[in-house]
């Protein structure tokens, strides 16, 4: 007779070294908001914890952690719960803390080894994206683990596949009068337009899984709004500037329609608020602008009382700045989605990565964007763990056949992309 001991260790043995023996069981699985410790939090290190996803069902050892740069999603035990199950926990750090990043996935190594009875060493990390490579022998070296590393497209369309699939309230598409109207779980996905946007942006278009094409993208990315804002305000981190865009007016630097017709161009669809030219009363104040920043030592804004107590102001404030960047980035960014979505015939345009943040004001734009130039005939869809589609796809690129809860990942021979990939 087998004990339940060795049964255990046997499932956990099958684990260390076969990660892809393990069937995740995604039956009944939610987005767990009901308790403070899953709501969006930054602790002492720079990590920041995003909402889990329960899985009540999965009660099998998973021996692996996955990677994409500085993102991480690994699966743990509920904690003081005689419930069954566990959870997909989602955790990412600023990509200047790697060290800080490495440190958390060798404490889970130590947690591992104390709940499994494994030994230290037993724990594999997939990773993708270009922290595979850039921080390969560094992982090995901090963790003392075999790494795998997984193909970037791969990661991202296995990562979005099963958000779209599997997770209730995950997938949503946004309106002013209802900001997250989400979308059930389906199974007929195909085809789509994912744009995946980080510091540049991808555009790939998915016609099946492991079916995609990258047709196109643009350098105008993240990486754009956090430099020329870093130059112009005094903004440390990404998360400051979303903040910023918050409290700025974009018509203080913008031209308007407004601005030029005092009023709409209702011919054409245009809004008075609609934008003209991005920093275009800049160069009007330009004069004013350059003295002052001269003196400041850059284009920035702070209020002061004359002696007499009248509120005076500089010419330019950092949150307004903040604003117009964000809506000239994120509509170049949307303009370009639906031209490649009209040029490959696709209806449906998913936008993930980690320059959404869940932000409302980017989301606003990039759904604009695509209602404006489609006429209301495509839909974009977000989702709500938008920076961790590489590392989620990751974590379950190696899964066996049926696992999931409507077959979305029977494994198959691997098909390489059918297309050949366009270089911008």
């Amino acid at each position: 007779m087998i004990s339940g001991l060795q049964r255990r260790q046997s499932t956990i043995d099958q684990a260390i070294l076969s990660p892809g023996a393990v069937t995740i069981n995604v039956q009944g699985a939610f987005i767990a908001e009901e308790t403070e410790s899953n709501t969006s939090t930054a602790s002492e290190d720079g990590a920041q914890h995003d909402t889990d996803i329960r899985l009540p069902n999965h009660k099998t050892v998973v021996s692996h952690i996955a990677l994409d740069a500085t993102k991480v999603v690994y699966f743990s035990r509920e904690s003081n719960s005689k419930e069954p199950g566990g959870r997909l926990n989602f955790l990412k750090y600023e990509t200047d803390r790697i060290d800080q990043c490495l440190e958390f996935v060798k404490s889970l190594q130590n947690e591992q080894r104390t709940v499994n009875g494994t030994k230290s060493g037993e724990l594999c990390i997939m990773a993708t994206g270009g922290g595979a490579y850039k921080y390969y022998d560094q992982m090995k070296k901090v963790l003392g683990v075999e790494v795998l590393r997984e193909d970037e497209m791969d990661c991202l369309i296995m990562g979005l596949d099963f958000f779209i699939t599997e997770i209730p309230r995950e997938v949503f598409t946004y309106e002013d009068s209802d900001p997250m109207r989400f979308k059930e779980p389906h199974a007929d996905i195909y085809p789509y337009l994912l744009v995946n946007i980080g510091s540049g942006v991808s555009m790939i278009r998915v016609l099946g899984r492991r079916r995609f094409e990258r047709i196109g993208g643009t350098s105008l990315g993240g990486g754009t709004l956090w430099g020329l804002l870093s130059l112009l305000t005094g903004a440390r981190t990404f998360d400051d500037m979303l903040q910023m865009a918050e409290a700025g007016d974009n018509g203080a630097v913008d031209l308007l329609v407004g601005d030029i017709y005092g009023k709409g161009y209702g011919k054409i669809g245009l809004k008075s608020t609609a934008i003209a030219s991005t920093f275009g009363k800049v160069f009007k104040m330009k004069r004013r602008g350059e003295s002052l920043a001269e003196d400041s030592g850059g284009l920035s804004y702070e209020r002061y009382e004359d002696t007499d107590g009248a509120v005076s102001e500089k010419t330019f404030k950092p949150e307004d700045i903040s604003r117009s960047l964000l809506y000239a980035v994120s509509n170049n960014i949307g303009q370009i989605a639906y031209l490649q979505s009209e040029k490959h015939n696709l209806e449906s345009i998913y936008f993930g990565g980690s320059f959404i943040r869940g932000h409302r004001q980017t989301i606003q734009t990039l759904s604009y964007a695509i209602k404006f130039w489609s006429e209301g005939k495509k839909k974009a869809y977000f989702v709500r763990h938008e920076g961790y589609l590489g590392s989620v796809g990751a974590f379950l690129k190696r899964q066996p056949r049926n696992w999931g809860r409507r077959n979305s990942f029977e494994e198959s021979p691997i098909i390489r992309p059918v297309f050949q990939h366009h270089e911008d």
